[in-house]
């Protein structure tokens, strides 16, 4: 760093010229005409930055022929029984499961909202429905550790975060494949 060079504050939007350098302090006159002192490990030049012009793309047609490209492969082809088939939603909240939770422990609760699940999930099974959600809310993780062990036990299942944009954080998509020979 020397008298002369353009300098930005890296934890702070200032921006300056360095005026004067005694040894790991140096001054600076901001765009605001203030004179401010730093140390020399909270600025950086900006001198040598890459300009927008540097940035900016050569060929403009190769690159939009090259993102149409690549839409076309990422196109999933949805069967027709998944787009109507709404999935089984289960909510495992504990206000749902039992008229009141008031003096229950956190394993009582966890343990209804456990057994909950495996009882629908077998039940789903039986009745061949293919997806189920299973809300389990936030939290601390606990339930959604859970749920994730005892969906591992199950070879016909795949398990994954159920659609953010509908339900949020805390749920768990399950997918039941349904012609697994014994």
């Amino acid at each position: 760093m020397k008298i002369g060079d353009r300098v930005s504050v890296i934890d702070d939007a200032i921006s300056g010229v360095i005026t004067a350098v005694s040894l790991d302090i140096v001054s600076v006159l901001t765009e605001d005409d203030f004179e401010m002192q730093f140390d020399k490990n909270e600025l950086i030049v900006m001198n040598d930055l890459i300009s927008k012009k540097d940035l900016a793309p050569q060929n403009i047609a190769e690159i939009i022929s090259e993102k149409e490209t690549n839409k076309k492969k990422k196109s999933r082809k949805i069967k027709p029984k998944e787009r109507v088939l709404p999935p089984m939603i289960v909510d495992l909240h504990i206000h749902q499961l039992v008229p009141k939770s008031k003096g229950m422990s956190n394993y009582d609760m966890l343990t209804i909202q456990t057994d909950t699940a495996k009882r629908q999930l077998d039940f789903a099974i039986n009745k061949r429905i293919q997806r189920i959600v299973f809300i389990h809310g936030v939290g601390e993780g606990v339930l959604k550790a859970e749920l994730e062990y005892l969906f591992g036990r199950y070879d016909n299942v795949k398990f994954y975060d159920a659609d953010y944009q509908k339900y949020g954080r805390g749920a768990t998509e399950v997918y039941i494949f349904q012609n697994i020979a014994p």
